[in-house]
């Protein structure tokens, strides 16, 4: 079953275009699945599958300026003017419209890059609404994001905030493919080996790299990581909060596996339940792989499970150990 729904952003601009799916089999829990910058849900629709067939009814929408929701309104790479809480906001709007449609079930986050930039915002802010969360191709310190900060404010004093800064996007994203070795032919060589994946997510129409972010945008991205660092950051996650951190440890997002272990370190100095897995030779998408995708499919799924059934056997006192 899929049902198609759209709501108000935070921004009080766009409608968010979004979308339930739903498995023919009795549901055991709620996936909610957060897409990355430049991109949109659909991309994802391998894992989607996997999900469903897992039993978990899968929410996930289009962020303002992305996929369908810029589709709709005409507005790609522009967020709007409400800062940098523009999507967690939005998601959690979706997780109220999709628990009133299903209550009572295990709900769970997943938000891959920027998604997981999103979640981790979640999570500091209502994670006490939610059973887990897996954050994918995640990072600390976002390279550029600080340094980036004076400049997007100072155009954006002159009147600037809806025009492109190139030197901006530079400092902030133009050094995705220091370590590509093969001939730059996208731009996006960063986020798979495979060509077809950088081919297809270049020639996209519904993603969102079509057109430039703004300065406005810009900062807000920038601002969004600063806020999400250190353990100031971990501090405000719910102490009972599960994670499950998985990254490639050829993607510079996550500074090639330092920073995955950084944020890592953060939950588990302030005392949180992580587990971290780090894919060796693989880069940003590593759930695009498809040599890789059923394995990283399956290890979220086993990490949902183990909180599912725990539970479960929790409500019944039952104490004897549970495999998957």
């Amino acid at each position: 079953m899929l049902h198609e729904i759209s709501f108000k952003s935070y921004n009080g601009r766009d409608e968010v275009q979004g979308w339930i799916y739903v498995p023919a089999s009795e549901p055991i829990g709620i996936v909610q699945l957060i897409h990355g910058f430049g991109e949109h849900s659909r991309r994802y629709l391998h894992m989607i599958s996997a999900f469903l067939d897992a039993g978990y009814i899968v929410a996930a929408d289009d962020h303002v300026g992305h996929g369908k929701t810029a589709m709709v309104s005409g507005i790609w790479s522009d967020w709007g003017d409400k800062g940098p809480h523009t999507q967690m906001e939005d998601e959690h709007t979706l997780t109220g419209m999709v628990k009133e449609m299903y209550p009572d079930l295990p709900y769970f986050l997943f938000g891959h890059s920027m998604g997981s930039f999103i979640a981790r915002d979640y999570m500091a802010t209502y994670g006490d609404e939610i059973s887990g969360a897996t954050i994918c191709g995640t990072t600390s310190v976002f390279k550029g994001s600080h340094e980036v900060v004076p400049v997007l404010e100072k155009l954006i004093a002159e009147g600037k905030g809806e025009e492109t800064s190139t030197e901006a996007i530079d400092i902030l994203l133009g050094w995705m493919c220091e370590r590509i070795e093969e001939e730059i032919q996208f731009g996006n060589e960063w986020i798979c080996h495979d060509y077809q994946v950088q081919y297809d997510h270049a020639n996209d129409p519904f993603d969102a790299f079509t057109k430039p972010a703004t300065n406005r945008t810009l900062l807000d991205f920038a601002k969004m990581m600063i806020q999400i660092e250190g353990t100031e950051w971990a501090q405000k996650v719910p102490a009972g909060l599960p994670v499950y951190n998985i990254a490639g440890d050829q993607d510079p997002v996550g500074n090639y596996g330092e920073g995955v272990y950084q944020v890592s370190n953060w939950l588990v100095e302030t005392g949180h339940d992580v587990v971290t897995r780090v894919y060796s030779g693989y880069r940003h998408e590593i759930h695009n792989y498809v040599e890789l995708r059923e394995q990283v499919e399956a290890g979220i799924i086993l990490f949902m499970n183990s909180i599912v059934y725990m539970d479960y056997m929790d409500a019944f006192d039952y104490d004897e150990d549970i495999e998957f």
